[in-house]
């Protein structure tokens, strides 16, 4: 069996160790370990320094980065590197800590930067620890009750202490999916999207779909076509907050293609290429960023994966 591809954000090397973090006294322990270390985040943005082979997360001793984030709800444990814990901590405030606190330790850098620049294995860290923090600010209260609810399990779940009830972190599916027909395949616009970019199609599966009949679903939708078959590629974790993009190649029966108008203002097709150009930068269309799956589906479908 072939390996799996390994999208930007996947493949985090960490030992998340959830069988031992929710062990009584375990977390307080490797908090208190000299080898503990920690990445540092504000707004959202990891702390990145120069290195002769290209920016990397900053590491810094986790003792620093618990003066730095005194508050426990801004730390979170990602898991072991080679025994050694690591966490993450969450800077807050208006003002850029790089100018203050961290001053000479790095820049904190948008993640769709980063993403572009980092290793494989520091952007699948990055992603996690964005993807947790970012839950944290969205669920600081009891869904059932409405209590403020506490970090627990080194931020890998909320508990309310009114009505006990405890929530971990959600990760919302969405199908990305490439149509094809005759040897062409279908990219789309949204309006918000920088000039001349187009990608794949995409959308969150709803309550009661299998993955086929979401994306059968949206590229109804969406450019008004119906889906003959579908072929699964790869998956990828998308920290913008927390989504799995469930990559997928599907077959269409007709070519007349039509955009919604809502979600799209525009869809066209490419040869493979056209297709091939698109990504090489040599075509009036952009392609989507090499970090997203969605570069990765077309890439695939030009180099002969087909439903």
């Amino acid at each position: 069996m072939a390996l799996p591809v390994l999208n930007t954000f996947a493949g985090n090397p960490l030992d998340r160790a959830g069988e031992l973090r929710t062990t009584e006294g375990w977390l307080e322990e490797q908090v208190e370990r000299t080898d503990a270390l920690a990445l540092v985040f504000w707004d959202g943005q990891p702390l990145l320094e120069d290195h002769p082979d290209g920016p990397r997360l900053t590491f810094i001793d986790l003792s620093h980065a618990r003066d730095l984030a005194p508050d426990p709800d801004q730390h979170l444990f990602l898991g072991l590197w080679k025994e050694a814990p690591v966490f993450a901590v969450e800077l807050e405030g208006s003002v850029d800590p790089a100018e203050g606190p961290v001053r000479g330790l790095g820049v904190f850098t948008g993640m769709r930067e980063a993403a572009a620049v980092l290793s494989a294995a520091d952007a699948a860290m990055a992603g996690g620890a964005k993807s947790l923090f970012d839950w944290r600010r969205r669920h600081g209260f009891c869904a059932n009750c409405g209590t403020e609810t506490k970090s627990t399990a080194g931020g890998w779940k909320r508990v309310c202490p009114s009505c006990k009830a405890e929530h971990f972190p959600r990760v919302d599916p969405v199908t990305i999916m490439l149509p094809t027909y005759k040897g062409r395949c279908l990219l789309g616009r949204q309006a918000a999207w920088p000039a001349g970019r187009m990608s794949a199609l995409a959308g969150f599966l709803e309550p009661g779909e299998t993955i086929e009949e979401a994306c059968a679903r949206e590229i109804m939708e969406e450019a008004g076509l119906t889906v003959t078959a579908v072929r699964y590629h790869s998956s990828q974790p998308w920290p913008f907050p927390s989504q799995l993009m469930i990559g997928l190649i599907a077959e269409v029966s007709e070519e007349d293609a039509t955009p919604d108008q809502t979600e799209l203002e525009e869809v066209r097709w490419f040869t493979r290429e056209e297709a091939e150009a698109v990504l090489a930068g040599a075509h009036a269309v952009k392609a989507p960023p090499p970090f997203a799956i969605a570069h990765t589906l077309i890439r695939a479908w030009v180099d002969g994966f087909e439903v």
